[in-house]
């Protein structure tokens, strides 16, 4: 093993404890061929089943997030380089709401 690998090894650690702290324990339902595939998942990376969720759901939030369409309302909320900025009435706004909501009930 060169430096490199055990650079790289060190990096992959390091942000694995790093998301391992923000884990929050949930029980979900899945279709049995997910969890198949889940656990093909498990066995050839050598990662725990509830990592494989985890990472697979987090990223797919995070791909939704970015598809979120935009949808123009009526109001200018702020004018920038000379272009009018109209209020998003899709559904964005709302769900950034109830995140601020349930992180406020959260503590």
């Amino acid at each position: 093993m060169g430096k490199e690998s055990l650079s790289k090894l060190l990096n992959t650690w390091e942000t694995n404890a790093s998301k391992a702290n923000d884990l929050t324990e949930t029980s979900i339902s899945l279709f049995k061929s997910d969890l198949i595939r889940i656990t093909a998942l498990s066995q050839i990376y050598k990662l725990p089943e509830h990592e494989v969720i985890a990472s697979l759901l987090h990223e797919a939030l995070n791909e939704l997030e970015a598809t979120m369409p935009y949808i123009e309302g009526d109001k200018v909320i702020r004018v920038e380089d000379g272009e009018e900025i109209y209020e998003d009435i899709g559904p964005m706004p709302k769900y950034l709401a109830a995140q601020k909501n349930i992180l406020n009930k959260a503590g």
